[in-house]
């Protein structure tokens, strides 16, 4: 029998003693020795203290996350935890962020490769001049403005005996094993503490915001123009065009933009973005902008493909929106959280109750007892919006679902209406429509401001919007 060579090593060619000793001599000083603080760093240094606060006596742990494989040696591009990224604003992979009992705060990270080793030249995840430059840590100290150390000290430095410890979680696999004898029941209460400490914004996160939406706006505008061409493509084509915005002026995407037209718009999360693109039909766009400091935008419209709405269409087109004021006439500090979902729910069951959809008078589909409006609803009229798309997940429910709006928050209102295309219960002309307005709200001292209204709402207006951005 043939014996089989299994060694399926790395694909590079063998480095020389001679070539090794070679590549590390003759390389320039190029320290970065005036880097200049972050705005964000007085704005972290408050937040680490709001959390010491909230744990005092206690180390906390809170890495950022390391690469994750997309296929074989592809890894998907990094982007850290947004808790680490709240608390420190630092956006390098593997660092982990500790706050000793006292109150004092470190930065764990990866530095760059400095040429001592050959790193730099052989590591194809973190060799320089395979990845990109690293900052130095002394580059990330006065950047950050925290001290900083390399990540190999960080074993050393959680070992002291007998200090109560809180981790968070199931982000870095590393840490998790180096703190396993630390797990503890308060790991779960630290990970939704971060998240509700997180539910009210700063001054400098709404303005992230805000950058956020103004991005995104140009990107939906970016839409319109290319429906033509989206016309002869695919939806894919508008999704490309979206991201290009998206990367030109932020980092990315902050989540897979919906592009969806005719029967996808009834489905909620349609990221596939293939389907044709025709006139007649309408397109719902569901995109965000992330910028670079990783906060998102997340905005929906629903666009006449060919630029004019049909009565239906404008029909419930009017009808969401009418639900969309109503939820955010709820909108101030001490409502209930669910109020302004109660308030879009009212409107639609009463709108689906006037289209002969539903099947018992609406004020009775209303109740918990029944809800048969929600077979058209499906979901919940809006989120919590920041680092994420749908923000502080982790919170406790007391002080989200369940919890009062606060001045500070940021929040979507996205009431929709969705009539699935094999829906043999609704009239034919209703079949595979889908329909969703989104705004950004900021909640203010005496009721909310809509970040994302540069983009128009009215029917009337979309189809001027449309034109003039087109012609």
């Amino acid at each position: 029998m043939t014996r089989v060579d299994l060694n399926t090593g790395s694909h590079d060619l063998p480095v020389s003693p001679a070539l090794e000793e070679f590549m590390l001599s003759g390389w320039a000083d190029s320290e970065q020795y005036h880097t200049a603080a972050d705005e964000v760093a007085i704005w972290a240094v408050a937040r680490r203290r709001q959390l010491h606060d909230r744990f005092p006596g206690e180390r906390l742990i809170v890495p950022a996350g390391s690469f994750k494989r997309r296929s074989n040696d592809q890894h998907y591009r990094f982007r850290p935890h947004s808790a680490y990224v709240w608390l420190t604003g630092d956006q390098s992979s593997d660092g982990v962020l500790v706050i000793e009992p006292d109150g004092e705060a470190s930065l764990f990270l990866r530095p760059r490769s400095d040429r001592s080793t050959p790193e730099f030249f052989r590591d194809r995840v973190y060799g320089e001049l395979w990845a990109g430059r690293r900052p130095s840590l002394g580059e990330s100290e006065r950047r950050l403005a925290i001290a900083t150390h390399h990540l190999a000290e960080l074993p050393p430095a959680l070992a002291g005996n007998g200090v109560a410890t809180r981790v968070l979680r199931d982000v870095d696999v590393h840490v998790d094993r180096l703190t396993a004898n630390a797990a503890a029941p308060g790991d779960a209460e630290f990970a939704a503490v971060l998240d509700e400490l997180r539910l009210v914004k700063d001054a400098w996160e709404i303005r992230q915001l805000e950058e956020a939406v103004a991005i995104t706006t140009r990107g939906f505008e970016d839409v319109v123009r290319a429906l033509p061409m989206a016309k002869r493509t695919s939806e894919r084509y508008l999704e490309g065009v979206f991201w290009q915005r998206a990367r030109l002026e932020g980092n990315d995407v902050g989540y897979h933009s919906i592009v969806a037209a005719g029967a996808h718009a009834a489905t909620l999360h349609w990221i596939d973005n293939d389907g044709p693109v025709r006139d007649g039909d309408l397109l719902l766009l569901d995109a965000g902008a992330e910028t670079r400091s990783l906060y998102t935008a997340d905005i929906t419209r629903v666009l006449p493909v060919s630029g004019r709405f049909s009565q239906l269409q404008r029909d419930l087109y009017e009808l969401c929106l009418k639900a969309n004021d109503a939820a955010m006439d709820c909108l101030k500090p001490g409502m209930e959280w669910r109020e302004f979902h109660r308030a879009a729910m009212t409107v639609l069951a009463h709108g689906l109750a006037d289209l002969g959809v539903l099947p018992v008078p609406a004020e009775r589909a209303l109740t918990e007892k029944s809800g048969l409006y929600r077979r058209w609803t499906l979901c919940g009229s809006g989120h919590m919006l920041g680092l994420d798309v749908h923000d502080c997940a982790a919170a406790r429910a007391g002080s989200y679902l369940q919890g009062q709006l606060k001045a500070g928050q940021v929040l979507t209102v996205e009431p929709g209406l969705y009539f699935q295309p094999d829906d043999e219960l609704i009239p034919a002309e209703l079949r595979g429509i889908g329909m969703r307005i989104e705004e950004d709200v900021v909640i203010t001292e005496d009721g909310y401001r809509i970040l994302s209204s540069e983009l128009p709402r009215q029917p009337d207006d979309i189809e001027t919007w449309m034109h003039r951005v087109s012609s």
